[in-house]
């Protein structure tokens, strides 16, 4: 419930301080017909977007399993977060595309004006508050979506910083193209960002991890209890913040089944003291010599190179 509450203080905080920036900058930007600040009001506004979603999707995963989610309903976290990264292209892709045309227009234009630099100064500072709260509030929650919120907003800092030093130096020099170029290079970024935040959730949605650290902590919590042994076809994934992991262990064949269970259950125990936020574990038990399998599933510790 806390993790709830967190998402949902992340949102509102979110909401409001983007809507403010997103209103100011779009405002500056249609008066001094600046397309670099016009287009970081853009930015800002999908922010709002994002927040909003971040909302939904904390009173959404909250809900109890059912028998169409049997697995409860946190990868909506996740394909949330996959909306937010298409949100932020779509807006790269704008922004590139209006920047290009304008880059090569001919019409003369003037350089922007006092209050486009006042205010991309504003949302610089804005932006700072922001993306700490959400990348607080994003690790104590461990939520994908709050950290993917905060290095969105990481990223806006250094647009409103190098969209301040475009104008500035548009302003300086009278060179009104250096205001288009900027909004172009401020494009590229806001795409390379949504780029890195599909790669990071494509690999969550087919069951990866790319963390070989998290698979050497289960199979030491699997050799530190006595009568545990060959872990093998160890599979983790991730499921909206929190670990679900999949195992085989190996105990003496002549063991009872209860005696066998409390093994399991000691090795479940040892791997949520060694990993955080663990969602679920399944760990099966097989007899000793019997862990040769015709299925290529899982890993074991020869293949991250830790011994047999």
């Amino acid at each position: 419930m806390d993790r709830m509450k967190t998402l949902r203080t992340a949102a509102i905080i979110a909401i409001a301080g983007n809507l403010v920036l997103a209103l100011a900058k779009l405002a500056a930007g249609t008066i001094t017909g600046s397309l670099a600040v016009l287009g970081d009001g853009i930015d800002s506004s999908t922010d709002v977007c994002i927040s909003v979603l971040t909302l939904m999707v904390g009173f959404y995963i909250n809900q109890p399993s059912d028998k169409e989610h049997p697995w409860g309903h946190r990868r909506a976290e996740t394909l949330a977060t996959l909306t937010v990264a298409f949100i932020i292209m779509y807006a790269g892709i704008q922004l590139f595309l209006s920047s290009l045309g304008q880059l090569f227009d001919p019409s003369p234009r003037q350089a922007p004006g006092f209050l486009a630099l006042s205010v991309t100064l504003f949302s610089a500072a804005g932006k700072l508050l922001l993306a700490f709260s959400q990348y607080s509030l994003g690790k104590k929650a461990q939520s994908a979506i709050i950290l993917a919120n905060a290095k969105n907003m990481t990223n806006d800092i250094l647009i409103s910083a190098s969209i301040f030093i475009g104008l500035g130096a548009s302003k300086l020099f009278h060179l009104p193209f250096l205001d288009p170029l900027t909004a172009l290079l401020v494009s590229v970024w806001v795409i390379r960002s949504a780029f890195i935040i599909l790669k990071e959730q494509n690999l969550e949605l087919m069951d990866g991890t790319g963390d070989d650290e998290t698979y050497r902590s289960l199979f030491s919590a699997v050799t530190a209890v006595e009568g545990a042994g060959n872990p093998h076809r160890a599979r983790i994934r991730k499921i909206g913040g929190a670990w679900d992991i999949d195992l085989d262990i190996e105990v003496e064949a002549s063991l009872t089944v209860r005696e066998a269970h409390d093994i399991a259950q000691k090795v479940e125990e040892e791997i949520r003291r060694r990993i955080q936020d663990v969602y679920d574990i399944m760990v099966h038990v097989e007899p000793a010599g019997c862990g040769e399998h015709d299925e290529q599933y899982g890993l074991t510790e020869k293949d991250l190179g830790a011994g047999c």
